[in-house]
């Protein structure tokens, strides 16, 4: 699986040049850094996000938690461009018809300048246009969705973060084609844009061969006590490979209850769902042999990285600024990696920051636009 892998980490340095260059705008020539839009102060920047703190995705609330671990540490460090980060997260349960609220909570009372790293397909899409009417930022969705890659020219406001599902899809679909092509391939999803997005990977990625390959699908829901019954299901199809699209808690259910089955497919496991912390241990380390997933990022329970110098910075920063975090569970770096993207973004925006400057040119005299195709 890791040598088909570098095709999607190319496509997601792209999309992070792209992001660095539409987020910048003019910067200001002074040296004290002012008042300069909603949620700017001459100290401090404000920034929400809508998480699931509670409900059947609460595992990423610990994004939420190392997110704003390194804001302190940027803090403690001067902050950005002089200015302090303050991160307000609210709770919409995973639930997308509580997330508008939330959202307009955010906007309308606490007066956030942006909206950063708001976690979830089903939630960004219930407030996607809410943000883009308001012209609020709405920047790095914690999701990996086909929303977010090309709807530049309806929703400007709104900027993806990760790789997509459907491009990881296809390259799981590229590796039972070409090690099994007689492979009778099971499906678990979620029941939503987030799972759907899996299976059209896949999907896709088979071609005509998705017709005789997928011998049975079946979902569930976000409220669903368990996945026991689908997984049962799924076995009795006879498949020898199962794919495993879901969120943390159903992740380390579906991994539980095939190996206490006996059934022993070919277990691929998406990336959403196959955090060591979060999924595996839970889980049952003993039961986790031998599943296949694709990572973009150094998980830190692979001896290859123990001597790798931004492996040491983040251990550091654990210990220092989030010693309750665990080590292995990925949620952990992914915080860490979106809080030094967005810091990194504003340091380039320089001390004025203004919302729709991004919108108009990216500091080196070009047009949103100009900037895109450049990068």
């Amino acid at each position: 699986m890791h040598g088909n892998w570098h095709g999607l980490r190319k496509a997601a340095m792209a999309v992070m040049a792209a992001m660095t260059a539409l987020a910048c705008g003019a910067q200001q020539a002074t040296n004290t850094p002012t008042a300069s839009d909603v949620g700017i102060t001459s100290n401090s920047i404000l920034l929400g996000a809508t998480f699931p703190l509670s409900g059947p995705a609460a595992a990423y609330a610990d994004i939420a938690k190392s997110m704003n671990a390194y804001f302190q540490y940027v803090n403690d460090n001067g902050g950005v461009n002089g200015r302090k980060v303050v991160f307000t997260v609210v709770d919409d349960g995973y639930d997308p018809s509580k997330t508008p609220l939330k959202a307009r909570e955010l906007v309308e009372q606490d007066k956030i300048f942006a909206a950063v790293g708001n976690l979830g397909t089903g939630p960004n899409l219930a407030v996607r246009q809410y943000y883009n009417d308001n012209k609020v930022p709405d920047l790095f969705v914690f999701t990996g969705s086909n929303h977010w890659g090309g709807d530049f020219a309806q929703y400007p406001w709104t900027i993806g973060w990760q790789p997509d599902y459907q491009a990881e899809g296809k390259i799981y679909a590229k590796d039972i084609v070409g090690s099994n092509p007689s492979a009778k391939i099971a499906i678990l999803y979620q029941n939503d844009d987030y799972g759907k997005d899996y299976v059209k990977g896949i999907t896709d990625g088979l071609g005509d061969k998705a017709k005789t390959m997928i011998v049975s699908k079946a979902s569930y829901e976000v409220t669903d006590p368990t996945v026991d019954s689908q997984i049962v299901t799924l076995k009795a199809s006879g498949a020898d490979v199962f794919f495993n699209i879901t969120t943390p808690k159903f992740g380390a259910q579906a991994v539980r209850k095939v190996y206490d089955s006996g059934w022993k497919p070919l277990h691929i496991i998406n990336n959403v769902a196959a955090s060591v912390g979060a999924v595996l241990t839970p889980a049952g380390l003993d039961k986790s042999e031998g599943l296949i997933t694709i990572e973009y990022y150094k998980d830190p329970t692979d001896a290859q990285w123990k001597d790798d110098p931004a492996m040491k910075d983040w251990l550091a920063f654990m210990a220092k600024y989030y010693p309750d975090g665990k080590l292995e569970d990925a949620s952990n770096t992914y915080g860490y990696r979106a809080g030094q993207v967005l810091v990194q973004v504003m340091t380039q925006c320089g001390r004025n920051l203004e919302r729709g400057r991004a919108l108009e040119e990216d500091g080196n005299g070009r047009t949103r636009e100009e900037a895109r195709v450049r990068a």
